[in-house]
């Protein structure tokens, strides 16, 4: 029998089991066993190579022929909640013995290790450790090939199309990437309002293990338990694995991923997230360490205190974006995604063409930033040798052929926001007019202050209801000079 994942028909025992475990309530005997540090090589007890999973996901029916409801449990490839987690596991015990639990490797203040890396406590429940989101620095060499996905939204066919496509380039051997020069940069929204974000997951996990310094992934605003308990999530889980599912313990793999990855390569950097800008946070002594992977926590945002410390670009924005600044600016202790405000890194928007407000607040979904502002805010990101040139990121869909949905139809799936050719007055352009006036050509440069929203993969509510035809990703290669870095957008079309 196929359930809602939108209407979350789920029933009532199997969410009492999800609930219980949120609640704490689950015992040893129920938990999985937990693994052992990973080897040099993590090996599952099913679907050793590449093509045994991508041969047990081609039997699943799309989530367009599904139309928002869950495929029948006996064509579920993952038969027990036990073999989803083997991945988790290691990829835990990756983040206790990795890069990431090197006191060294944090600037400033490392994560306390009875808190940031216990994973039988969380942050929802009880608020038995806080909420810790951190960013990230990685620098690559000059002639590095950096790829880039935005949201996959429980989408299993076009992350296994992408994945095929990456084998039959010599990207990938199976799931380890096959040239030293390769990274894969994920910006977030893995599950929900899709009926495999248990596969996505499973997936990404396996190719994090795989590549545990080349596999990038970043945190988006779905990656938060409130939100994967209102558009399906912890829904699939319930379906798929019934008493087994441990909610609470996978949505904990989350707070191991940076809510923002600064890419660098010399002394430019590109912001990548998968919301917006954020002010309250300075990346200064981030972009300033000499090594090329380091974390910093995100302890407090200071919004209010970055409107305090540039009173003449406060002033001299128009009278809106004076208030909004003023008065909707805070210095906080983030206590979660959401509390007591909206984490811009993970929520945050921006305009689309040039002449828009410089800062709006959408209610739902926090700051828009325009081109003055955007700007103006990576400008001060920077340090006097290192900068920030631009924003990768994701995020902002619909499931509507809206302005932003139609630029990204037009332009092959990766918009440049404020386009010179753009404009108010054709806002509501068809994608195929918008065509002959926006950038679409396969090999694009990256402009200094520039924002790229990278497209949804198509086999997902926003790619059936706005009849997209193609997923997209890009591949970034870096040169010594910023000037010289180029983006390539490669479309594969919708799987079948």
């Amino acid at each position: 029998m196929r359930r809602s994942f939108h209407r979350r028909l789920v029933p009532l025992g199997l969410w009492l089991a999800v609930l219980t475990q949120l609640a704490g309530g689950q015992t040893a005997a129920q938990q999985p066993p937990r693994a052992t540090p990973p080897a040099a090589r993590f090996t599952p007890t099913i679907f050793p190579r590449f093509a045994d999973w991508k041969a047990a996901c081609a039997r699943l029916p799309g989530n367009r022929a599904l139309r928002h409801t869950l495929p029948p449990k006996e064509l579920r490839p993952l038969k027990t909640f036990a073999q989803f987690a083997e991945p988790l596991e290691a990829f835990f015990s990756l983040c206790k013995t990795g890069e990431l639990s090197r006191a060294d490797a944090w600037i400033g203040e490392a994560p306390a290790r009875s808190q940031f890396f216990n994973t039988d406590a969380a942050y929802f429940i009880r608020q038995a450790i806080p909420f810790q989101p951190f960013a990230q620095r990685q620098v690559v060499p000059p002639g590095a090939e950096v790829l880039f996905h935005g949201d996959f939204h429980g989408d299993i066919h076009s992350l296994i199309a992408w994945l095929a496509w990456l084998n039959e380039r010599g990207y990938l051997q199976d799931l380890r990437l096959a040239r030293t020069n390769t990274y894969l940069a994920l910006l977030g929204d893995y599950t929900d309002r899709g009926g495999y974000g248990v596969e996505v997951l499973y997936t990404i996990l396996r190719l994090k293990l795989e590549n545990p310094g080349r596999v990038l992934l970043a945190r988006g605003n779905h990656e938060d338990i409130s939100l994967a308990s209102r558009y399906g999530f912890l829904a699939e889980g319930a379906h798929k694995f019934g008493w087994e599912f441990n909610a609470q313990r996978v949505v904990r793999l989350y707070d191991f991923l940076p809510v923002v990855l600064y890419l660098g390569c010399g002394d430019n950097f590109i912001q990548c997230n998968h919301g917006g800008m954020e002010p309250g946070y300075d990346p200064g002594r981030l972009l300033e360490a000499p090594e090329a992977v380091r974390f910093e926590l995100i302890k407090q945002l200071r919004q209010s205190l970055f409107a305090k410390q540039h009173p003449n670009w406060v002033a001299g924005l128009p009278s809106e974006g004076q208030r909004i600044a003023t008065r909707y600016y805070r210095d906080f202790t983030p206590e979660s995604p959401t509390m007591p405000t909206l984490l811009g890194f993970m929520w945050n928007d921006f305009s689309i063409v040039r002449g828009e407000t410089e800062i709006s607040l959408d209610p739902d979904r926090g700051f828009v930033y325009g081109e003055g502002a955007t700007r103006f805010i990576l400008e001060q990101a920077g340090t006097g040798t290192r900068k920030v040139h631009a924003v990768f990121r994701a995020h902002q869909h619909s499931r509507v052929l809206n302005p932003m949905m139609r630029r990204l139809k037009a332009t092959r799936g990766v918009f440049r926001h404020w386009q010179e050719k753009d404009s108010l007055g054709i806002l509501e352009a068809d994608p195929s007019a918008l065509m002959k006036l926006l950038e679409s050509d396969e090999e694009r440069r990256v402009p200094a202050n520039s924002v790229w929203t990278f497209n949804v993969s198509p086999d997902s509510v926003y790619g059936d209801g706005c009849e997209f035809s193609f997923d997209t990703f890009g591949i970034l290669t870096t040169a010594q000079s910023v000037d010289d870095w180029k983006l390539r957008v490669i479309n594969l079309p919708v799987p079948k």
